[in-house]
């Protein structure tokens, strides 16, 4: 792998505009294009429409984000060192700071932007890194990018990775190892399965994590629906808290069976059922089933930013026939990872629900990811997970 420039020698890059970038992504049309052809993920110097210094960054003239902001810092280069530094910064932050180490041994690592490394996501799953690239520039500095995670996490198995749709905006290819075997994992006590790049994502959701625990501490004593219950962590944590029953409906026979194996891991009795959420809950209602404690959890509704209020309509759809099943009184838990799907209209679609079903929703708390998923106050793009706590009147 070629040794990254240094910054006296960087090629530049001139933005448009003369006033700095609010955001660490610049889009192609904020740019003049170079004259000669530059890689995509070389690391370059940036300069406004009157030359001064922006800042340094990584260059893709094939992808939509034409630049990547990794810093202002005129005496600051971008290299295996920087790398080592900001990933050594957001692991102490994990266990210094959070000290998550107590707590479980699946946590976020690198929240690409919240940790100043964009287009970079590694995940911890007990011995396991997961590291997800979605940018050229952070592949290109893969070896220093592993090392630097092996010196934090030794012993650790490493298992990389690219969406095909990010290696293709990127121009890059991302060629990944075998997949590492499964293996358990702990959160606040409770074991589970996670099988990183054998589908079903991971079979585990660590963004939760503070959710479920959350939950749990509300439904003692209910009867907990949990619907799109992936691998079932919040029936599992609630009813190891103390619930009375609870009930997981997923439409993914092979995640039920991983949900399965999570509450017999637990020495819990839960019952996992494969179903359209819709029908199962419809079936519910028809037979006279109210659920004192429901989570709906759906998977993201879409990447397309002129699908939004098709996504919408569905989180209407979803939490509208959901409250037949919950009685005056009850707890619902619904999220959204939808991070196009702002938290506001994701509140403005449950306010139309109440007036729809002519029921009091109370909000009790608006959460989103554990802290091991910081936010940029600049980047609120990466702040995705949207989870309201409510009580239904």
């Amino acid at each position: 792998m070629n040794t990254p420039a240094t910054p006296a020698s960087l090629p530049v890059i001139q933005l448009k505009s003369d006033r700095t970038p609010g955001h660490p992504w610049v889009w192609s049309a904020q740019v003049h294009k170079p004259e000669g052809r530059l890689p995509p993920g070389s690391v370059v110097e940036v300069a406004d429409a009157k030359g001064r210094f922006v800042g340094r960054g990584f260059w893709n003239g094939h992808a939509r984000i034409a630049l990547r902001l990794l810093s202002n810092r005129p005496d600051e280069a971008i290299d295996a060192d920087w790398i080592a530094r900001r990933i050594g910064e957001a692991v102490q932050l994990r266990r210094d700071w959070l000290q998550l180490d107590g707590v479980s041994d699946a946590w976020r690592v690198v929240h690409s932007e919240g940790d100043g490394l964009s287009g970079l996501i590694v995940d911890r799953y007990a011995d396991i890194l997961v590291v997800e690239y979605f940018a050229a520039g952070m592949w290109k500095f893969r070896e220093a990018i592993h090392a630097a995670l092996l010196a934090h996490f030794p012993g650790a198995r490493l298992y990389w990775f690219a969406e095909n749709h990010v290696q293709k905006q990127e121009s890059f290819d991302c060629r990944s190892p075998e997949p590492p075997q499964p293996v358990q994992v702990h959160e606040h006590g409770l074991a589970f399965h996670a099988a990183p790049g054998l589908g079903h994502k991971t079979g585990f959701f660590a963004d939760q994590r503070d959710n479920r625990h959350r939950f749990a501490e509300l439904a003692k004593g209910r009867r907990v629906l949990d619907l799109c219950c992936n691998a079932g962590g919040f029936a599992v944590h609630a009813m190891a808290a103390g619930a009375q029953s609870a009930i997981g409906v997923d439409m993914d026979a092979g995640i039920l069976e991983i949900a399965r194996a999570n509450a017999a891991a637990n020495q819990l009795d839960i019952a996992f059922e494969q179903a359209d959420i819709f029908d199962w809950v419809r079936a519910a209602v028809a037979r006279g089933e109210r659920y004192d404690a429901v989570i709906l959890d759906p998977a993201k509704l879409t990447r397309d930013r002129n699908r939004v209020m098709d996504a919408l309509k569905k989180y209407f759809a979803m939490n509208r026939m959901v409250l037949d099943v919950i009685p005056p009184g009850g707890l619902l838990l619904t999220c959204s990872c939808t991070g196009l799907v702002s938290e506001a209209d994701f509140l403005e679609m449950l306010r139309r629900v109440s007036l729809n079903a002519g029921r009091e929703i109370q909000i009790l708390d608006v959460r989103g990811a554990g802290p091991d998923h910081p936010v940029r106050a600049d980047v609120p793009e990466s702040r995705y997970l949207k989870a309201v706590f409510c009580r239904v009147g």
